[in-house]
């Protein structure tokens, strides 16, 4: 979740309203600011956190790991003063996903305990924690969804198609691999759904990655999963 509320939402007016107040909030509990490195892990899936971590700026990727070695990718974020382990702030279980760095950046550290007795004093702060709970949680419900009852064909058609017609807060990745982890499948099987849409004419490899040619041709062919 991001310190800044949403756009939209039942509470967007009285939260864009208090939003200095909740950034106040959150700053006036800070410990200290940390620096991590490329490839660094901010969180680390399956320990207990004893603070709230902030990243003002920079990218970092999300992942979760299973006992058989296989590995979700979530999605890389390009970090606007977002709040990572508010979850688990909230549910005292640990951490879920790996954070990680994907570049040098400052992180700064908020004591979980101080903040969670402000939060006590100030119940109506709860809001931005409410309102942004709930936007994350139908966005990754809307991808688990997709990534389950979709082929993988429809499903990296389908992200290209979100990718460029708005500004999704979790990206792709330049590796293959790492694309492949964020479908939930091996390199070999995403590099053939990326073949089959090469050579209906949908897409193309571009400098920057896979990038859409035909936009309304790649929009029938998604509509027609429906």
């Amino acid at each position: 979740m991001k310190i800044a509320p949403y756009s939209s939402g039942r509470f967007k007016n009285y939260l864009e309203q208090k939003s200095s107040e909740f950034r106040d909030l959150i700053y006036q509990h800070q410990v200290n600011s940390r620096y991590f490195n490329q490839n660094d892990e901010i969180l680390r899936q399956g320990e207990q956190l004893q603070y709230l971590y902030v990243v003002p700026a920079g990218r970092v990727s999300m992942s979760i790991s299973a006992a058989n070695g296989r590995r979700f990718q979530l999605g890389e974020v390009n970090c606007d003063y977002h709040i990572f382990g508010e979850m688990e702030f909230f549910t005292q279980t640990p951490c879920q996903w790996n954070v990680v760095a994907d570049e040098h950046m400052q992180v700064d550290v908020i004591c979980i305990q101080k903040l969670s007795e402000a939060l006590h004093e100030n119940p109506e702060m709860m809001f931005f924690f409410a309102s942004a709970l709930a936007e994350d949680y139908q966005d990754s419900m809307g991808i688990y969804t997709n990534r389950l009852l979709h082929s993988i064909t429809y499903n990296i058609a389908y992200d290209l198609l979100v990718q460029s017609q708005t500004n999704t807060v979790l990206g792709g990745f330049d590796k293959v691999n790492q694309e492949a982890e964020r479908f939930g499948t091996s390199s070999r099987v995403y590099r053939r759904a990326v073949k089959d849409l090469l050579d209906k004419g949908f897409i193309r490899k571009g400098d920057q990655g896979l990038e859409i040619v035909d936009q309304q041709a790649l929009r029938a062919f998604i509509d027609s999963y429906e």
